[in-house]
């Protein structure tokens, strides 16, 4: 096997893992928007329930806090996890670039050091194949769960009295 053939495998296991990431990224935030709906659901069941301890400001109040705090935690939510990818795609793009450096350099480091590399790429190479695989297989599960998480089937849809009021 040549020095490029284990290049690949090594930028086939990075995307892999850049993949992964990004499965984790979307998972945490399709977790994040179903606890924001939840808390807005409890929010309005609270609301409901005390409806004749409270007087209509306090309770358009209320409302009004929660729709405010909600959409600042949804929005932070959003942030976070755009910037998370953001970053995730740079260090795949950092890792791929100093990836082709070495493999291009490895000629030169040949001829400074006097040491071949082909003898040490082929016993590397199965080691980098079972490493891809695996990568490979944990990428695949991983946006398995991360579809998993952001389907409606995970959990039963419930419907917000907010989203009531914005289908009326």
């Amino acid at each position: 096997m040549s020095a490029k053939k284990l290049s690949t495998l090594t930028q086939d296991f990075i995307d892999a893992y850049g993949n992964t990431a990004h499965n984790v990224i979307q998972a945490y935030r399709a977790s994040g928007e179903r606890v924001a709906g939840f808390v807005e659901q409890r929010w309005e069941q609270a609301l409901e329930q005390s409806r004749g301890q409270l007087v209509p400001e306090v309770q358009n109040n209320a409302r009004h806090a929660q729709k405010v705090i909600g959409g600042y935690y949804v929005r932070g939510l959003a942030f976070t996890t755009e910037g998370a990818n953001s970053v995730v795609n740079q260090l795949v793009t950092l890792a791929g670039q100093g990836l082709q450096q070495v493999a291009a350099n490895a000629s030169r480091f040949e001829e400074k050091t006097g040491l071949a590399l082909a003898p040490l790429s082929l016993v590397a190479t199965p080691v980098a194949v079972a490493a891809v695989k695996l990568a490979g297989q944990i990428e695949q599960k991983s946006g398995e769960l991360a579809s998993k998480i952001a389907s409606d089937s995970v959990l039963p849809k419930r419907t917000s009295a907010f989203r009531k009021a914005k289908k009326k």
